[in-house]
């Protein structure tokens, strides 16, 4: 697979990453323990190096099944951790209503790298993010932290999620952001405007999360679907029933052009995101085979100028229609 770089840090990865919290959160019910290990394994032999994880993904069971499948190829991945939530067991981390309380604190953080270093069975975190933006903490404190982990050997980068860019800008004075995680797909474009002539002025690189969005733009969540009780998108406006069949004309576009490229929806989505920037690494969610090897098949997709300017005038005359996340939880992205 090609290899990208994220920004001006030079940390190279695949140009497709796998993010992997829907292993063990948010999309019921989860698979085996052992067909996570071996997907992971294939993942790897398939070209992918670049791993996305959190704490807060379970919590923590999402991080010790990533170091139990990768801890054999350690030296062929990159793995990417984050901090920032309190975790006691008072909170919910899987629902919306009871979202986790936000924790940045400098100690706190110190605390979150040692046991994300265990849990992951590795010596160094390859990229720590700040999972959310923590008003009560000052951001250039929270650099300050990470740079002392980096000095220590403990981290090598330093990234941030859902920031904004005056976050992103006091951050990477202190110490330099490698790369930013945000939602960003052809129905969330909202970085576009501010976030990515940022990034691109500072030499940051961008990780899509949420790129096939949650799952629709795959095209196979229609207006008739139905999700376990517990599944995540169950909360979200943007996954009503009506929201969900006035957004299928996204799924129609992607479609059209699908058909011309001879790929399906998934494929057309991610290869629109690679597009759009060479220091732009999308972490598409999977626990399929199948999906696994279709969306490694976009990066082999070439979107010409054409293409991107046919998507581009159909896309402008849709409105997506539903908030992507609840208010309480759209009130903890830092944007």
């Amino acid at each position: 697979m090609q290899q990208r770089r994220l920004g001006a840090s030079g940390l190279e990865v695949s140009a497709l990453g796998l993010g992997c919290m829907g292993m063990s959160m948010s999309y019921p019910p989860f698979p085996d323990k052992r067909e996570m290990i071996a997907l992971l394994r294939t993942a790897v032999d398939r070209g992918i190096t670049f791993f996305d994880t959190a704490e807060a993904y379970g919590p923590f069971t999402n991080e010790e099944l990533v170091g139990e499948a990768l801890s054999p190829v350690r030296d062929q991945v990159v793995l990417a951790t984050k901090f920032g939530f309190n975790l006691d067991p008072q909170h919910d981390v899987r629902g919306v209503r009871s979202p986790p309380a936000l924790d940045s604190r400098p100690a706190h953080i110190k605390q979150v790298a040692d046991a994300s270093l265990r849990r992951l069975r590795i010596e160094t975190i390859d990229l720590f993010y700040q999972h959310r933006v923590d008003p009560s903490v000052p951001i250039e404190d929270v650099a300050g932290a990470v740079q002392e982990l980096i000095q220590e050997g403990k981290v090598k980068y330093f990234g941030l999620s859902e920031a904004g860019t005056k976050t992103i800008r006091r951050a990477h004075a202190v110490q330099p952001v490698a790369a930013l995680q945000s939602e960003y797909s052809l129905w969330t474009r909202g970085p576009e405007t501010e976030i990515l002539p940022t990034l691109e002025e500072l030499g940051i690189g961008f990780v899509p999360f949420s790129p096939l969005g949650k799952g629709f733009l795959t095209g196979k969540v229609t207006a008739s679907t139905t999700f376990e009780t517990s599944d995540f998108r169950n909360s979200l406006p943007r996954f009503t029933p009506e929201a969900r069949k006035t957004n299928q004309r996204l799924i129609d576009l992607l479609g059209r052009i699908g058909q011309r490229k001879q790929a399906t929806p998934a494929q057309i989505a991610l290869a629109w995101l690679l597009a759009q920037q060479p220091w732009i690494v999308p972490i598409p969610g999977t626990r399929k085979l199948g999906r696994l090897d279709e969306n490694i098949g976009a990066t082999t997709i070439e979107l010409t100028a054409q293409d991107l300017r046919d998507m581009e005038i159909a896309a402008s005359g849709i409105t997506v229609q539903g908030e992507r996340y609840p208010e309480t939880l759209e009130r903890m992205t830092g944007l």
